[in-house]
């Protein structure tokens, strides 16, 4: 890839070690190199975007073009076809609430070549005492073996403070919830890009320079699911969130800004190549994006922003992919410095906040404040909503927060899912 773009060398991300030459920022005062961000409202012609029609017709169709192109990679055109199967159907308890749980698998394609299989990892739990279509709330998830790894290295991150996982909480309101596994759809890492989905359209060779890379495969694969949903009697299909944390938190908020069917989005501690500013210098840098353990989430072109050109030289930057989702309602959050710092709340604030004209154009509400909030002080009153928790690298803290938020939009069904 760095060949095709005639460069020898890449600049070398930021390191996690304090002690090192290469550390990251913490330091507010230094972390605004370009202070200046890409106007979202401002068309490559140099007119101003004034009405919702030239939002949609004219000046929205050129940031999905720049992000398509140098950030997240285009979806193929032959993107395969995907067929559903359910593959179990269970009545279970979840504590006390009777749910039906199908397991679910969605073969891709791969007529066009054969040496690839492709099964997408979904399941989708609904509760049983409510009569009527529900509201469903999909994570993009880890795999139960990764899961269980995870929560042994990182237990704050399946912790809650309610007590009730997220699943329950959603259930307590009479929705369901649906689980679905991105790296069933393409692998995280780059020997995998000549396999899963990206590997089956390229029929195996490596990826030209603006084709998609995992984030956008993985956001591909949430539409998919999305498909089934439209297709199940016991979904409302149009009341359907979705919820990502870290790198999932970044491959959400490209699905959400790339399928209008999504109702409601939680961006959990997405960071740098999600919702924080790439031109901040605070925390995890496009050097570390572009290098060689997460250069596959992104397009070929994004390595040059980390080589002979700079994040400025970058068309596009995180407010414009939020100002995408617009004008439905995105709930952006964090962790506190101490343990998410790597992150940079505030540069996902500043991101939340620059989007801010695009959502008040299509007639709706901003962030409401362009100030930074204190911790768990959460402005949730627009479209936009943030809030950073005091806690660690965990989106659980902040779900109580969010289902609050997105209460105000997914309305359906008026009675909670009744225990046993």
């Amino acid at each position: 890839m760095m060949d095709l773009l005639h460069i020898t060398s890449l600049r070398r991300g930021a390191d996690g070690d304090p002690k090192s030459p290469y550390a990251a920022n913490y330091d507010e005062s230094k972390a605004n190199p370009y202070p200046k961000l890409p106007d979202p409202l401002l068309s490559k012609d140099g007119k101003k975007v004034t009405t919702a029609k030239m939002w949609w017709d004219q000046r929205r169709p050129e940031v999905v073009e720049d992000f398509d192109r140098e950030v997240y990679g285009r979806v193929p055109k032959n993107a395969p076809k995907v067929s559903w199967e359910v593959v179990s159907t269970t009545k279970e308890m979840n504590p006390d609430v009777p749910v039906i749980t199908k397991k679910l698998t969605g073969h891709v394609d791969n007529s066009a070549y054969t040496a690839v299989k492709v099964d997408i990892d979904l399941t989708l739990t609904t509760p049983a005492n409510v009569s009527g279509p529900v509201p469903v709330m999909m994570e993009f998830s880890w795999s139960p073996e990764v899961l269980a790894m995870l929560a042994k290295r990182y237990p704050e991150m399946s912790a809650s403070r309610s007590g009730a996982t997220w699943q329950q909480q959603v259930l307590a309101r009479g929705w369901g919830y649906a689980i679905y596994i991105p790296t069933t759809v393409q692998a995280d890492n780059g020997e995998g890009l000549t396999q899963g989905v990206i590997g089956l359209v390229n029929k195996g060779q490596p990826r030209k320079l603006d084709d998609w890379g995992a984030l956008r495969a993985w956001a591909w694969g949430a539409s998919r699911a999305l498909d089934y949903l439209e297709t199940d009697k016991s979904v409302d299909a149009k009341q359907v969130g979705i919820e990502g944390h870290s790198r999932y938190g970044k491959a959400a908020l490209v699905a959400m800004a790339d399928d209008p069917r999504f109702a409601v989005a939680y961006i959990s501690s997405s960071g740098e190549g999600g919702a924080k500013l790439f031109r901040r210098n605070f925390g995890e840098q496009i050097g570390n994006v572009a290098g060689t353990g997460e250069y596959h989430w992104m397009v070929g072109n994004f390595l040059k922003y980390a080589g002979l050109l700079t994040e400025n030289d970058l068309p596009v930057d995180a407010h414009e992919l939020i100002a995408l989702c617009a004008p439905r309602p995105v709930f952006i959050g964090a962790g506190a410095m101490n343990g998410d710092g790597w992150v940079d709340a505030k540069g996902m604030f500043l991101a939340a906040a620059a989007a801010g004209p695009v959502y008040r154009l299509l007639g709706r509400r901003d962030l409401g404040t362009g100030e930074f909030p204190p911790i768990e002080t959460a402005p949730i009153d627009g479209e936009i909503a943030f809030r950073q928790h005091s806690g660690g690298h965990t989106p659980a803290p902040n779900w109580p927060t969010f289902l609050t938020f997105a209460g105000r939009y997914i309305t359906r069904p008026a009675q909670g899912a009744k225990s046993k």
